[in-house]
């Protein structure tokens, strides 16, 4: 392993800019609790994250500390989080997002809830809910210059970049509707996804009004996950119809408050391959996290797009599979995009439970060792 010879901030900005670095960043896309609650009980240390035994970086990237929303929209409040019905191992609740969901009782990971309805419908729906979202509620506000200049002020003693992540607009419109009901209102009601996606714009560029005025920013970064094992969950016109506006208003806007440059950022699970020239149109500069299982090879599509910024790529299935595995793996993959450049190796999603801590450990190790 070498020795950082690079603050943080400053390796995540050659990365972006595929200039030369002491490592690639070295980071992670998360790790399940039930993975971690499982390694303690193969010999991982209480103290893992303060001697930094999995060795990753610093922090170089920092969100500006204003919620606009992730996997579900901002609402302002949430809807009450409460348990409808119990059945044996189920639990019928309705979430913060609006919906009632079927889950298993004590499980976060592993399994998809059962969605049974969400919070809008039609236009009626629409405009009852718009109220949580309204940018004009001083409740949301409350403390942002000081969370926004904390947070730079954290970035700018490592060099690093301010980012303002948000709910993407296929999230979005997902959590309000579901996926198959987004599809029918996609065709029958277009006027409430329109509605809806006004809304998440307007909400968007008041934070980012606001935030400009305390500090330039240095990315958007948008949990979009439009994309499923086989492509896009919605085809290409529909994203050029329903989001490609709202996104290049938002961007067209940011970009015209500040002379510093704004990155665009994307993350979606499944196969992002057919996406990519669509947010390219936009100014896409970077993705993650390419799940291996969906056909996703960062190698081949880093060929494709030498330009694009990539996080992920590592099959999180191998990591279960041994260290033959994991070193066959690795080949293929570290040489080339170390030459590259402009690359975050981290596995393709979480790190499930049925990775070893010893697994884990040594593929940790191995990244470490061929990362620069």
């Amino acid at each position: 392993m070498t020795t950082n010879t690079m603050r943080a901030g400053d390796r995540v900005r050659a990365t972006y800019a595929f200039a030369p670095v002491d490592h690639l960043v070295r980071a992670e896309f998360y790790i399940w609790d039930e993975a971690l609650a499982r390694w303690k009980t193969e010999g991982l240390p209480d103290d893992w994250q303060e001697t930094n035994l999995f060795n990753y970086d610093p922090n170089g990237q920092f969100n500006t500390g204003v919620n606009l929303g992730w996997c579900e929209p901002a609402f302002l409040p949430y809807f009450e989080y409460k348990v409808l019905e119990t059945h044996g191992d189920y639990e019928i609740v309705q979430d913060g997002a609006g919906r009632t969901i079927q889950i298993f009782k004590g499980r976060t990971h592993g399994f998809m809830p059962i969605y049974l309805k969400h919070a809008v419908t039609d236009m009626a729906d629409w405009e009852r809910v718009a109220q949580r979202l309204d940018p004009a509620n001083p409740v949301r506000w409350e403390g942002l210059e000081d969370t926004v200049r904390r947070n730079k002020a954290a970035a700018d003693a490592v060099g690093g970049i301010l980012v303002q992540n948000m709910v993407g607009g296929y999230m979005y419109l997902r959590a309000l509707m579901g996926p198959e009901d987004l599809m029918y209102i996609m065709y029958d009601a277009p006027a409430v996804l329109h509605a809806a996606m006004q809304g998440w714009l307007a909400l968007a560029d008041a934070a980012l009004r606001r935030v400009q005025a305390v500090t330039p920013i240095d990315e958007i970064f948008l949990g979009e996950d439009i994309c499923y094992n086989h492509g896009l969950l919605i085809s290409p016109d529909s994203v050029r119809e329903f989001l490609l506006p709202y996104y290049g208003q938002l961007l067209a806007n940011a970009r015209g408050r500040q002379t510093a440059p704004i990155s665009f950022y994307i993350d979606t699970d499944g196969d992002c391959r057919p996406a990519i020239p669509l947010y390219a149109e936009l100014g896409l500069t970077r993705m993650s996290p390419f799940e291996v299982a969906s056909g996703c090879d960062v190698v081949e599509i880093a060929r494709q797009y030498p330009h694009l910024v990539m996080s992920g790529g590592i099959d999180k299935r191998i990591l279960a599979a041994g260290k033959d595995a994991i070193d066959a793996h690795l080949n293929h993959i570290m040489p080339f995009m170390c030459d590259r450049g402009g690359y975050y190796p981290t596995c393709d999603h979480g790190v499930p439970d049925d990775v070893s801590y010893e697994n884990y450990l040594y593929y940790r190790q191995r990244v470490c060792e061929m990362d620069h």
